[in-house]
């Protein structure tokens, strides 16, 4: 029904939904609507909404940490049909205020807190369709993109940005940035929007947190390239792996 990745407008839902004209607007404005047996979430990420508030919605590596409306509570049944659904939980975000929305996945309530407005985190389910590839966790902030935060969960991992990886291929592309392979272009629809994203310094040799800037720090790079850059230690520039490239 949509498509991961994609955008959409309100107008565009309501046409796919097949939504009658007298039940559009209204409740589909104020943050999420129950449609039928789903739920729809429209959610800003690091901008105020309509209505001129911001509750810091965030991306946590693939999950949305997500508030809801300003006096919602655990118990009140709206909040209740968001953790229990009877269908699916469809995630939508932006941006900016007048953008369309990012269709990012249906999601499951991983945890939630009782605070006012109700704070839920979102993990992605992607059913049948691709997933946009996330190699490790990632976090970000309204205003900067923070890598490398180290954390104990059974081991130390390191942080990723769902939220990077996105801006740097709206301007880098989809194709590899070494080699040029395109995987739509050979896999047709099933390669649309895949590929490998690649940390110019890897997160290993960071130690530390810093602010990532996606289109400088990160580079679109095919598998084979990427596992390529990484055979050796420390790993090969994507200039030095294209040289190698150039005399075979």
């Amino acid at each position: 029904m949509f498509k991961i990745g994609a955008t959409y407008t309100k107008k565009e839902i309501y046409h796919i939904l097949n939504v009658p004209k007298e039940l559009q607007r209204g409740a589909w404005d104020t943050g999420y609507r129950k449609y039928e047996n789903d739920v729809f979430i429209f959610s800003n990420i690091g901008v105020a909404g309509r209505t001129g508030h911001d509750y810091d919605n965030y991306w946590n590596g693939d999950e949305l940490v997500w508030y809801g409306k300003s006096q919602s509570r655990l118990n009140h049944q709206s909040i209740q049909e968001l953790l229990y659904p009877s269908g699916n939980v469809y995630l939508f975000t932006r941006k900016g205020d007048r953008d369309p929305f990012v269709f990012e996945g249906c999601g499951v309530a991983k945890d939630f807190e009782d605070t006012r407005p109700v704070k839920i985190t979102w993990s992605l389910r992607y059913n049948e369709q691709v997933n946009p590839v996330i190699l490790a966790e990632e976090l970000v902030t309204p205003d900067f993109y923070y890598e490398g935060a180290c954390k104990l969960i059974k081991v130390n991992k390191y942080e990723r940005n769902i939220a990077a990886r996105r801006e740097c291929l709206e301007f880098h592309g989809t194709s590899c940035k070494c080699c040029g392979f395109n995987f739509e272009s050979v896999y047709g629809e099933l390669g649309k929007d895949f590929i490998h994203v690649h940390h110019v310094k890897p997160l290993s040799e960071v130690k530390e947190e810093y602010i990532v800037d996606p289109i400088k720090d990160l580079i679109p790079l095919c598998p084979n390239c990427h596992a390529m850059v990484h055979r050796k230690v420390p790993a090969l520039s994507v200039q030095e792996l294209r040289e190698r490239l150039s005399i075979h």
